[in-house]
């Protein structure tokens, strides 16, 4: 089954992947995980996203899709997977859902994680990151246990720039303009849960497994 795990920057999205995919037996397709491995590995598709990149623009919603159906083709997301970043704007929506039919399958659930947006910019401005292996913390709520050392590697956890403060904010403008749309798009095509995304951890991932059946 394939599902969208849909919801605003600092929603807990990610946080929320994982019990979904051990719960599934379905792997977790972040787009910017796609990005990154076609960027380093300078594929035909990595290369002409960088293009776009490189002259500071928005790289298309066809090459997005191209880079996502990618991984959607490979072996292990034969049986469904869990899209989380994607899709982000209608467009992308619609080259998914063609994609997909085309494949034989289809989209089972959209779980919606809100949350008000009073709540997402410290979520995210407190967010720091290990440059070693990925692993994601907060100043707040989830500090490493020694300042800027990574608990899981050793590596160096530091503040993003995509999760400066400024930063934060434009991307929750960019997601209310071009991505929140998505949503009304989607509710017509299936099934919509929307979770309350502001609670615990704990809470949220009951609701999320409640709203598959597990």
């Amino acid at each position: 089954m394939d599902v969208i795990l849909f919801g605003p920057p600092g929603a807990g999205k990610g946080t929320q992947a994982a019990a979904v995919c051990e719960a599934l037996s379905i792997p977790h397709v972040s787009t910017g995980d796609i990005f990154r491995r076609h960027l380093k590995e300078g594929t035909p598709l990595g290369l002409l996203a960088k293009s776009f990149m490189d002259k500071g623009e928005l790289v298309p919603d066809s090459v997005v899709c191209d880079i996502v159906a990618s991984r959607l083709a490979e072996a292990d997301c034969q049986g469904g997977a869990l899209l989380d970043g994607f899709p982000r704007t209608v467009a992308q929506a619609e080259m998914l859902y063609s994609w997909l039919d085309g494949q034989g399958r289809e989209i089972g659930t959209v779980i919606n994680l809100q949350v008000e947006g009073s709540m997402l910019v410290p979520r995210l401005s407190g967010r720091r990151t290990c440059l070693g292996c990925g692993a994601t913390f907060h100043v707040s709520h989830n500090p490493p246990k020694k300042l800027g050392v990574c608990d899981r590697c050793s590596g160096d956890v530091v503040q993003r720039n995509d999760d400066l403060e400024e930063t934060v904010r434009l991307r929750l403008y960019t997601y209310e303009r071009e991505t929140a749309p998505v949503l009304a798009w989607l509710k017509p095509k299936g099934t919509v849960y929307t979770i309350d995304g502001s609670k615990s951890i704990a809470q949220v991932q009951l609701a999320i497994l409640g709203a598959l059946g597990i």
